[in-house]
């Protein structure tokens, strides 16, 4: 195994609920979506993502747009399955420059990769303009033919990232510890905050497939991993061989990689929303609340006038 370099699980394809679109001048920039997009890692030659053949499946089979998509996990440890933290790139390179927890750190420096403090992006001098933000990945199966072969999704949207985080740890506390076995389902969520002034914010999140009870779902999570376990399949060390791919690099992004994770996640500052691939806005309508402030003056001014 090459020493430094981080290995991790097979990748087939992407998910995102968002894209990237070539505006005036040549830009690529963030565009924000309300659906989820299943691409391949094949870029056509306008630099977009190639759909895969599932996007189309799962589009017919939920009226056009995608809101669900039925997974498995590759790991019952939810910290393999979905990594997070505070993460840093040089917007010119591509290259990772700095990932941490909000306690320690590793970050490239002029006399190589140390380990330092971290005090999150609020109180980091390195941090500035957003150019440190939560980044977390998501591995997951889909389909059968491939299973060891993974769809990874991307974001940097605290709400994904919390909730992906919390239904982790309870479907792993609730299970017995088999996370890998359940029949799961990534779900678009939406809400609206005070911020979004009453417009929807889409965030994903993770529940049992549609149709299947909790109950249900752990019956078949106890099956399937007596079959797999008859059958000589090694959850054990499957865990072990990705606990050491994992550590035997300090940064999961190559720069070649890397170069795609800061143009669709981490634009120049003012040209455009980052969170294509987590939380979301569409659109800013004038709320009904605002709309009578508005009205409400209108008339007053009209008043005085006459």
């Amino acid at each position: 195994m090459l020493k430094g370099l981080v290995i991790t699980p097979p990748v087939l394809g992407r998910i995102s609920i968002g894209k990237l679109v070539e505006k005036a001048g040549g830009k690529r920039l963030p565009e924000k979506d309300d659906q989820f997009t299943i691409t391949s890692q094949v870029q056509g030659a306008d630099g977009c993502w190639l759909p895969h053949p599932f996007d189309e499946g799962f589009r017919k089979a939920q009226g056009g747009k995608v809101r669900a998509i039925p997974i498995r996990l590759l790991f019952k440890d939810p910290d393999l399955n979905f990594r997070a933290e505070y993460a840093l790139f040089d917007r010119r390179t591509g290259r990772p420059v700095c990932v941490g927890n909000g306690e320690a750190c590793k970050r490239r420096t002029e006399s190589g990769i140390q380990s330092l403090p971290c005090p999150s992006p609020e109180g980091c001098t390195l941090a500035q303009s957003g150019a440190c933000k939560p980044y977390g990945r998501l591995n997951v199966l889909i389909g059968d033919d491939d299973p060891l072969g993974s769809f990874v999704f991307r974001t940097t949207g605290f709400n994904s990232i919390r909730t992906l985080s919390a239904r982790l740890a309870y479907f792993q506390a609730i299970s017995g510890n088999r996370l890998a076995y359940l029949p799961l389902e990534l779900r678009l969520r939406g809400k609206s905050t005070r911020q979004s002034m009453g417009t929807p914010i889409y965030y994903v999140g993770l529940t049992v497939r549609s149709g299947v009870s909790v109950e249900d779902a752990l019956t078949e999570a106890k099956r399937l991993e007596a079959d797999r376990q008859e059958a000589g399949f090694d959850q054990v060390a499957l865990e072990t061989a990705a606990r050491q791919g994992f550590s035997n690099g300090a940064f999961e992004e190559s720069e070649e990689e890397g170069n795609s994770v800061v143009e669709e996640f981490y634009p120049e500052e003012g040209s455009g929303s980052s969170e294509t691939g987590s939380a979301i806005t569409v659109g800013k309508p004038v709320t009904p609340c605002l709309a009578d402030k508005l009205a409400d003056r209108a008339s007053k001014l009209a008043s005085d006038v006459t």
